[in-house]
């Protein structure tokens, strides 16, 4: 009996999306519990034993977060995700350094888009910006990175860990790149913290991106790291009561903040030997698949990515019509939709992906929670779904899903 078979007709579907969120782990939702009632207080209100305690659980999680990657805590600005986090690094420290004679950003054409989408809108107020290529396996070229970043560059923008292909770029020298041009360095590591080792001082990094759902937090709740000395100068987003060193005015959501702080405890404790088992879970979906439908195609660096990734092609078919066909599967495609169709992804198209190829792209998202029983079921149904389509079984348009 094969494990597809085995599992039960009204179990909810394998969960295989944790690039787009990841379940809140128990024990941080345990520590966030007293914070929504019996602790109530404002942390900026500290006449009181309310606020003075709500600040001491916002410092406590700014320590636990600043463990994790290696930084000072005063380096780290609370924000409510990593849009939030990325608008104000690309954005704050093009406008700041522009009264220097630095209008240039430079950033990749596979960044998230919220970086690009803050490229662009620079560009409209007058900033020089390049996007660059990457090659075929989803890497930043560093030659073409350093002939584009020159001195009158303000930053240079790319993702440690991509969302959707998981390739790891290699950071500490992209930074030492931006830093010969004396330009500062941004990452949006969202899809990195709490996943691999990162240490901002070892990389350079002169700005980090983080968001608390990608890693076992909840959601709503992120930081930026800004770097004390040399200072990241950047420019405040909003104007309001100066909170968070008047870098992100507002009042601060200690029940989130408290999570964050957890689950960064958390991670710093058991992510080697997470990431050891989510690698042999990985390998063990790859080589299960590829058995039962062995013109699967990779997409991105076979072994700079995720733990927990797979970007997989699957020639001849749409990734709308395999996701239909798999509704005990819970997957995503990375893909924007559009009315009737999915817009073959923008990340696989600059990895120089046809576009029937990119358009039968699905992406896997293994995680915490995620079992080799699990594995095994999504390996026997994703492949019997593809082998039901391709011998004429029913597509989107004829199942009516737009």
């Amino acid at each position: 009996m094969t494990a597809a078979i085995a599992r039960q007709p009204n179990a909810a579907p394998v969960y295989l999306d944790n690039h787009a969120t990841t379940p809140c782990d128990p024990r941080v939702v345990e520590a966030m519990l007293p914070w929504f009632s019996e602790k109530f207080g404002n942390p900026h209100s500290l006449t009181h034993a309310y606020g003075r305690e709500a600040e001491q659980a916002v410092e406590q999680a700014r320590a636990q977060l600043a463990d994790l990657i290696g930084a000072d805590p005063r380096e780290l600005v609370f924000t409510s995700g990593a849009t939030e986090a990325n608008n104000m690094a690309v954005k704050g420290a093009a406008h700041f350094h522009r009264q220097f004679g630095r209008d240039g950003v430079v950033t990749l054409a596979t960044e998230h888009k919220c970086v690009l989408e803050s490229a662009k809108a620079l560009e409209r107020d007058g900033f020089r910006v390049a996007i660059l290529p990457v090659g075929r396996d989803g890497l930043a070229d560093l030659d073409v990175l350093a002939r584009a970043i020159d001195d009158k560059t303000a930053i240079v923008s790319v993702m440690a860990a991509h969302n959707e292909i998981g390739v790891i770029q290699p950071i500490k020298e992209i930074a030492a790149l931006a830093h010969a041009k004396s330009a500062l360095f941004h990452s949006d590591a969202a899809q990195a913290v709490g996943k691999i080792a990162l240490d901002v001082g070892a990389l350079g990094v002169d700005l980090m991106s983080i968001s608390g759902h990608k890693f076992y937090g909840p959601k709503g709740i992120g930081a930026l790291y800004l770097r004390r000395r040399p200072r990241a100068r950047i420019e405040p987003l909003f104007d309001g009561g100066g909170q968070e060193r008047g870098m992100r005015s507002g009042t601060l959501p200690v029940p989130l903040i408290v999570g964050l702080g957890q689950a960064a405890a958390l991670a710093k404790a058991e992510m080697a030997g997470e990431a050891q088992r989510l690698l042999a879970l990985r390998a063990r979906f790859l080589a299960g698949l590829r058995a039962k439908v062995p013109d699967v195609v990779l997409n991105g660096h076979a072994e700079r990515r995720l733990p927990g990734n797979l970007n997989l092609s699957f020639p001849g078919l749409k990734a709308i019509d395999l996701m239909a066909a798999c509704p005990g599967l819970a997957l995503s495609t990375g893909s924007a939709c559009t009315a009737a169709e999915v817009e073959p992804s923008y990340v696989l198209r600059a990895l120089g992906v046809g576009d029937e190829l990119a358009a039968g792209s699905l992406r896997i998202g293994l995680g915490r929670f995620t079992t080799a029983t699990e594995v095994d079921f999504a390996v026997d149904t994703l492949a019997a779904a593809v082998l039901r389509l391709r011998a004429g079984g029913m597509t989107s348009e004829a199942a009516g899903i737009t």
